[in-house]
């Protein structure tokens, strides 16, 4: 992720999995709310080689909107366009643009889920409800989180189809140029002024997470801008959900950018795993995706920095990849530009490499290019 690293020895989730009341087997699926589902599905399939998995809409008894699931490895995309004005989705791309709205929750028991959350004070989006079709069932519920973010619980155990109910599969997806990715590594949320800790609370007291890491604007600054983070994890560490808000700065912070953008919190990035970034990141910028750069002399520094890499530091320079090294081992992470018109969301591409941090390292040389995109757009 752009935006943390290691002020202190972080706090290991694990050791609460035995007593944790949210027991989360994962990232479920990511639901955008798009001006044009159709034509981001075909984005998301040409440039990151996801696959066309699922759809409902119209002809499948759906008739206000429209869906488009896109997968690959365990990363899953839900892509919704309202099919008319003055309804929540509309309203939903007017204000944010294409934007996450549902980060979806894997359990195992999606009513117990909901009512431990409410209980501790979440506020209920959608109680308890079944879908049901020839496959079997699933059972969902919400709570709100940051802004118009919201997470929904997912129990699938009873259900056996693509997606599910009322999603009709997709065979085979004319368009299949997969790069190597694997899973969600984190998410990133960003929130307002003195925000911060509001959700950090909210994570720890409505959903039992864990303080994995803490940054303040002494690690995450540049002469003109800085910001603070912190990274919430469930009890057994499969989901990461960084927290940003601003800090004063001479100018504008790329969090003041979002926000502005955005108009409000939501989700600023997500980081994608792989196994082999050279391999996914040569493949993504053939297939036309754009990532941020940094100047040779990070590379000319960067084995002293780091220590002995399995990857030549050629190659890693010719794609604009960045490492890390903390106790554990090291890190490599690019950072894609803003997928969208609006300077919000964008994507990272992370290989670990046993390192457990963020890049704490990277932070004075990425803010700095994020900072030459907004002076470029006259955002700073």
């Amino acid at each position: 992720m752009r935006t943390a690293s290691i002020a202190s020895e972080p706090t290991r989730p694990s050791a609460k999995t035995s007593t944790d009341f949210l027991p989360l087997k994962g990232i479920d699926h990511v639901e955008f709310y798009v001006g044009n589902a159709r034509q981001a599905a075909y984005f998301y399939r040409a440039a990151f080689g996801m696959s066309l998995v699922s759809y409902a809409g119209p002809e499948t008894g759906q008739r206000d909107r429209t869906s488009y699931v896109v997968q690959q490895g365990k990363i899953r995309f839900v892509l919704t366009t309202p099919l008319r004005s003055g309804n929540p989705i509309a309203d939903h791309v007017h204000r944010h643009g294409d934007a996450v709205h549902r980060i979806a929750l894997w359990v195992d028991d999606a009513r117990n889920a909901w009512q431990e959350t409410v209980d501790r004070g979440a506020i209920s989006i959608a109680e308890p409800y079944t879908l049901s079709d020839e496959r079997g069932h699933a059972v969902l519920s919400s709570i709100r989180t940051y802004g118009d973010t919201i997470h929904t619980f997912v129990e699938r155990r009873a259900y056996s189809g693509p997606f599910l109910p009322g999603f009709r599969a997709i065979e085979d997806d004319p368009i299949v140029r997969p790069v190597g990715l694997l899973h969600i590594d984190h998410m990133v949320g960003n929130v307002g002024w003195h925000e911060m800790d509001t959700w950090v609370d909210f994570y720890a007291k409505v959903m039992g997470f864990s303080l994995y890491q803490h940054f303040d604007d002494k690690d995450i600054s540049t002469e003109y801008s800085a910001l603070m983070s912190k990274v919430m994890a469930n009890g057994n560490g499969y989901v990461k959900f960084p927290i940003n808000e601003p800090a004063e700065g001479k100018r504008r912070s790329q969090i003041e950018e979002y926000l502005d953008f955005h108009a409000g919190p939501g989700v600023q990035h997500i980081a994608m795993a792989t196994n082999n970034i050279v391999h996914t990141v040569n493949k993504l910028q053939e297939q036309g995706i754009e990532f941020l750069r940094v100047p040779h002399s990070y590379y000319s520094e960067l084995q002293a920095r780091v220590g002995k890499i399995d990857e030549p530091v050629e190659e890693l320079e010719r794609l604009g990849i960045l490492v890390d090294r903390d106790d554990e081992g090291y890190m490599l992470q690019i950072f894609t530009r803003p997928v969208e018109d609006r300077p919000t969301l964008f994507f990272e591409i992370i290989q670990r490499k046993g390192s457990r941090s963020f890049g704490k390292g990277n932070f004075k040389a990425l803010f700095e290019a994020i900072e030459r995109e907004q002076q470029a757009r006259g955002n700073m």
